[in-house]
């Protein structure tokens, strides 16, 4: 037996045993490809490319992910970056096309299709076209992306509340819908989405809510992959770093105490770049204990 006909019996008893179901013809699954690492693909998401006729994916989906799908695949690039690609009707009308040929239709989506990516949007008009979808969630780059730059998004002694926010419209504005002063005063770490163009702006009115310019502010560009690219700065300093450093898009924008983290949390750097981590990275941002008060008695 070679090893590809080895793979096959493996994976034939891990869906068997994991009960993963059939994709049928004419059926569409929206599909959640993760922040980048393959190996963070849930298996109902591998389960769907081995299976899938046509895999319609986005820009934000990893190459090696593509590289998955069974040798049935054909695939269509529906872009979704800076312009690219087809218009979101085009790639709807295709993908409602598709399935009306018979065809098994992967829309494959990075991160979870359900966070900013319009995934809401695509079911709703299967819907209507009458077209049998299922959704398989992907761990989104607000998740996995900080796991992979060594940053919790939530830590007990530092926050309670995080906030997901996009940091631009379909458009390529900053959301006029999103209350950003507000967002700064009540939520102690924000990771911002797709809002690297819109850094400065972003800032200033994070700083207006009464933030610290000081704050910390991580930048993360290709979250999970190889290529993944992290910068370390402040909220008034964020732009001019981002743009002194030529960081690349589609970068995750985290704000708050969080990122402090970072030298003790740092696992990938201390993986492939032998980086020391910290036991007890928030010392130095600690306020120092009041002495205990003692009652005399005479």
């Amino acid at each position: 037996m070679n090893r590809s006909s080895a793979a096959q019996v493996e994976w034939a008893g891990v869906k068997h045993a994991a009960g993963l179901p059939a994709f049928e013809r004419g059926w569409v699954w929206l599909v959640g490809a993760g922040p980048g690492d393959p190996g963070l693909l849930t298996l109902h998401a591998f389960n769907a490319l081995n299976q899938a006729d046509v895999v319609l994916y986005d820009a934000l989906v990893d190459e090696s992910i593509l590289g998955l799908a069974g040798p049935q695949a054909s695939y269509v690039y529906g872009g979704k970056r800076s312009g690219d690609g087809a218009t979101q009707q085009e790639i709807t009308d295709q993908m409602i096309a598709l399935a009306r040929a018979g065809k098994r239709v992967l829309r494959l989506k990075g991160g979870d299709p359900f966070v900013f990516g319009r995934g809401g949007e695509e079911a709703l008009a299967l819907v209507a076209a009458h077209i049998p979808f299922r959704i398989v969630p992907g761990v989104t780059s607000g998740i996995g992306g900080l796991a992979y730059a060594g940053i919790p998004a939530t830590h007990r002694d530092i926050n309670h509340v995080v906030s997901f926010v996009t940091g631009h419209m379909a458009g390529g504005d900053v959301p006029d819908t999103v209350n950003w002063r507000a967002l700064g005063e009540a939520s102690p770490v924000i990771v911002i989405y797709m809002g690297l163009k819109h850094i400065g702006r972003i800032a200033v009115e994070i700083i207006a809510a009464g933030r610290s310019p000081d704050e910390p502010v991580a930048i993360i560009s290709n979250a999970t992959t190889a290529k993944q690219l992290v910068i370390e700065t402040t909220l008034a300093r964020a732009e001019s770093d981002a743009s002194a450093s030529g960081i690349p898009g589609p970068a995750l924008i985290v704000v708050g105490e969080a990122v402090r983290l970072r030298p003790g949390l740092d696992w990938l750097s201390a993986a492939l770049h032998g980086r020391k981590l910290e036991a007890d990275p928030l010392r130095k941002s600690r306020p120092r204990k009041k002495p205990a008060r003692t009652l005399s008695v005479s």
